[in-house]
């Protein structure tokens, strides 16, 4: 038997329509901030990841799916979303819509890295990004967007850490500071980290080794070292955040695991297991890294699978639909008559179930009362000479009797 690749997930019925209402939900909270969805190819240049996310990240380094095509080309499956969005917003002139422009996706991502609760080689995220302002503001609207996602989840014990790791000018200046820090004990930090003191020092605040970790414990904090302009920008946004009673915690060892952030980072992390559930910041310089006009910008994105985890253990009454009505019928004028009624109700947007497997009316039934059919309507031969039937409330046991060609089915069923 032929079993699916290790790292990825089959949706089953009984899990599809729980995202499906998680995707309704948040998609609601998107429309309510005007987000516009943008879908991206699975697949791009490699180029587009090692520019975008930054050749020293574990992404980049550890766990891209990136292959040659069949002209040569060096392809790699999309590891994460805002790179791909922003040479969308390059390439497509988007740059010439009005400003700031909303965006969201839902896509599936694709990373080879180690299989664990909530994390797989296959994933999906959920993200954001407004592109074309960089004021503080549009900080404040984004966490503002991804707190209102987990009040209307129903997602409780959420904490919101932030940090600043300020602009490529004063950020240099504590590059310098840090790597007198680190060059102390590099020896004693794992071949990773070794190879991008030089590269990118910052990145080495990001390991997950937890010799690394503590090593880091007392590092120089990147919130210390702001300019005058990242300083202030960071002060409005914690300013903001308090008058609109928005809890945070200031968490100086969040640098985020890309390298296009600049500014505020932040994160949404679950208080019972520490997890973090949605991360994102400010990323003024990747546009024009990637080749547009300099332009500033901000987003996030979340795990879904993750997010799925935290929704079902605070939902627990969530339930599938079920049918309306089922419509047990034998013979070809009764099979006719139930799917003229059928059709009629689905229509109408009714769940209708009809047997499609020439089943007695007995199993028909019987498979009515498993599926959980609210109501159940029987037309036999007696049925279409009256042209009157008896429908059946399968919670109560109640059955009432109706004329096949009035409006009655329609008038019950909308009662339910």
């Amino acid at each position: 038997m032929i079993q699916k690749p290790k790292g990825t997930k089959d949706l089953l019925p009984e899990e599809s329509y729980k995202w499906q209402e998680v995707e309704k939900k948040v998609k609601q909270v998107l429309d309510n901030y005007n987000f516009k969805e943008i879908r991206v190819p699975v697949f791009e240049y490699t180029e587009l990841f090692q520019r975008g996310v930054g050749e020293t990240t574990d992404v980049v380094q550890k766990e891209m799916y990136t292959f040659d095509d069949k002209g040569g080309r060096s392809i790699t499956l999309r590891p994460e979303g805002t790179a791909g969005v922003v040479r969308s917003y390059i390439e497509n002139g988007m740059s010439s819509l009005t400003s700031p422009l909303k965006l969201w996706y839902n896509m599936g991502m694709y990373r080879y890295e180690n299989v664990q609760k909530g994390r797989l080689r296959e994933f999906h995220q959920i993200g954001i990004e407004t592109i074309g302002s960089e004021s503080y503001l549009a900080d404040i609207e984004v966490i503002l967007l991804a707190n209102q996602i987990f009040k209307e989840l129903n997602i409780p014990n959420i904490k919101l850490t932030i940090n600043s790791i300020g602009c490529p000018k004063c950020r240099s200046e504590y590059q310098k500071i840090l790597k007198q820090f680190i060059g102390k004990n590099l020896e004693n930090y794992c071949n990773t980290c070794k190879t991008r003191f030089e590269k990118n020092p910052l990145r080495i605040l990001d390991c997950k080794e937890n010799k690394c970790k503590e090593l880091n414990q007392d590092a120089p904090r990147m919130i210390d070292y702001l300019c005058e302009e990242c300083k202030n920008h960071f002060e409005n946004v914690k300013t903001m955040l308090e008058s609109l009673k928005i809890k945070y915690q200031i968490d100086s060892s969040i640098v985020r695991g890309l390298d296009y952030y600049t500014k505020t980072v932040f994160e949404f992390i679950d208080e019972n297991t520490g997890l973090t559930v949605l991360g994102g910041g400010r990323y003024d310089g990747l546009i024009e890294e990637l080749g547009g006009q300099k332009t500033p910008a901000v987003g996030f994105a979340t795990g879904v699978e993750r997010l799925m985890e935290m929704y079902n253990s605070n939902n627990k009454d969530v339930k599938d639909k079920i049918p309306n009505l089922y419509i047990v019928s034998n013979g070809i004028e009764e099979n006719k008559k139930a799917l003229e009624i059928a059709e009629e109700l689905r229509k109408q947007n009714y769940i209708i179930e009809k047997d499609i497997c020439e089943r007695s009316f007995k199993a028909q039934m019987k498979y009515a009362n498993k599926i959980g059919s609210k109501y159940l309507l029987v037309i036999g031969e007696n049925e279409l000479k009256t042209n009157k039937a008896k429908i059946k409330d399968m919670k109560i046991g109640e059955e009432k009797e109706i004329n096949l060609n009035s409006e009655e089915i329609k008038h019950m069923l909308k009662n339910i």
